[in-house]
């Protein structure tokens, strides 16, 4: 015969288990969130003060945001996150982080610091996947071609000038490897349209008040 009371006492252990583990891994969350929370703005603010150091504005580069969408500059329903530097009160430079969406493997996620004037603080790439050995080359650890961007800006070079040499243009591509510099080069100079034509917004408009700056998946 069954053991009714057998299986309702299993039963019960069963579910203090499931209400054990319910509020342990509750708990775990709860004394975590600040701490991932920390960590995500950290590496935010590490990543903004590569392009813009720290001792060139006064306020606070990874709070002072908005989130914006422009399907003509940032293709794909893409959402571009804009963070603003200022010194006392006066615009410096605005990065703008969005992507690159015909990367070879995919998207690949830029940052790109333009200053007041228009001009290229610098460009870095925060996330990819392109081919190992060859599409990587966009990363500032593997070499120096991200570097290349500082100091352009629509006027230098020329708009011919903006694509890889092989497409008649005055950046270098890489061996074998040429759809990955094109996507970046073309993506750069569509952020440095659309900022010479929304410079103002860019600065003016109001900050998010979100709890926290999560990094945007990769």
């Amino acid at each position: 015969m069954t053991d009714a009371p057998g299986l309702l006492r299993s039963a019960a252990a069963l579910g203090l288990v499931a209400i054990i583990g319910t509020s342990l891994l509750a708990g775990v969350h709860h004394l975590t969130r600040d701490r991932i929370a920390a960590q995500e703005r950290r590496v935010i603010l590490e990543q903004l003060q590569e392009i813009i150091p720290a001792g060139e504005y006064d306020n606070a580069l990874q709070d002072d945001r908005f989130v914006f969408s422009d399907e003509t500059y940032f293709p794909g329903g893409q959402q571009v996150i804009a963070y603003r530097a200022r010194s006392a009160g006066d615009p410096v430079a605005v990065i703008l982080r969005f992507s690159a969406i015909n990367g070879y493997s995919g998207e690949i996620k830029l940052l790109a610091g333009i200053l007041d004037d228009g001009r290229l603080a610098g460009v870095r790439v925060a996330a990819h996947r392109e081919t190992p050995g060859l599409g990587d080359a966009i990363e500032r650890e593997k070499s120096d071609w991200i570097l290349g961007f500082t100091g352009k800006s629509l006027g230098n070079p020329e708009p011919d000038g903006w694509a890889v040499e092989r497409d008649g243009g005055e950046f270098d591509q890489f061996t074998g490897a040429t759809i990955t510099p094109r996507a970046v080069v073309e993506a750069v100079q569509a952020a440095l349209e659309y900022y010479e034509r929304n410079a103002g917004l860019l600065f003016e408009a109001p900050a998010e008040t979100a709890d926290a700056q999560r990094i945007p998946d990769s």
